[in-house]
């Protein structure tokens, strides 16, 4: 019955720090998806010709900071306008204004002003290119706002760590009191330490090992379920991250479990027969 008593205390404990574990790792991915969506346009200049424009293209999609790019030409460009703006400029320009340009998806570790500066500066310097155009102070502040997100998901992490260490610490140490006798006895009859701590530490691995997979079974479940409902939770809740939550589960179960009672087992062969009462 004990034993049951921590299992079940030890898979709640467990099963909170999953659910932060796998939010943690979830908000990164939103964080790179968010980053994604930026999109830097590099307009070319009015007299570049298309052949050297698909070039440029080619050699902009062999770039590592490119996630996607979109070829827009001239037409195209004047077409869009027409339809957000209801004016079609080259009917009184009689030529159309637009040039070729293209608009770039960045990947998500070079959507930073650092990174984003260098390759502004390398694009400029590019044949053809005229500009390039991107909201710097959107930039900014997504950056700003996902690092402060990034903080907060991980001091709660941090702190749930050292709770769940506390209230699994604390079960341990009483399954441990409740024996302190046979402790004693054991190491009275002239039991070494290490026989006296092995039926503990075997019974605390199971613990940790029974609790870990009772919570990952109910995390991973949970995503499951969610996802019969929308499965565009699982472009965020991505399998790598249910692998590293489950594994992160199953470690801090076992670790906590066994070190605590490597503790607490210790702590009570220190005692003399008249500190047990």
């Amino acid at each position: 019955m004990q034993a049951f008593t921590n299992t079940i205390s030890t898979t709640m404990v467990l099963i909170l720090l999953g659910m932060v574990i796998l939010l943690t790792l979830t908000a990164h991915v939103i964080g790179d998806s968010v980053r994604e969506n930026l999109v830097v346009t590099v307009v070319l200049q009015e007299d570049t010709p298309i052949e050297e424009a698909q070039k440029l293209q080619k050699k902009l999609c062999a770039q590592p900071y490119v996630n996607s790019i979109d070829y827009v030409s001239k037409e195209q460009a004047l077409k869009e306008h027409v339809e957000s703006m209801g004016i079609d400029p080259s009917e009184f320009l009689e030529a159309n204004p637009f040039s070729i340009s293209m608009e770039v998806g960045m990947k998500a570790e070079y959507s930073k002003n650092d990174s984003l500066l260098w390759i502004e500066k390398e694009l400029k310097e590019t044949r053809y290119v005229n500009d390039v155009v991107y909201q710097k102070d959107l930039v900014e502040n997504l950056n700003r706002n996902l690092t402060r997100a990034s903080l907060v998901l991980l001091g709660i992490a941090a702190l749930l760590v050292v709770v769940s260490l506390s209230l699994i610490n604390s079960t341990v140490k009483l399954n441990v009191y409740n024996h302190r006798f046979i402790i004693h006895t054991m190491k009275l009859v002239g039991a070494k330490w290490s026989y006296i701590r092995r039926p503990f530490l075997v019974s605390s691995f199971w613990i940790g090992l029974v609790a870990a997979f009772l919570a990952d079974a109910v995390l991973v479940g949970l995503v499951m379920w969610a996802a019969t409902y929308d499965e565009a939770i699982l472009l965020y809740v991505t399998r790598p991250n249910l692998l590293i939550m489950t594994g992160c589960v199953l470690a801090v179960g076992l670790l906590i479990t066994i070190v605590c009672t490597y503790v607490s087992v210790t702590r009570q062969l220190y005692k003399k027969a008249g500190e047990l009462y």
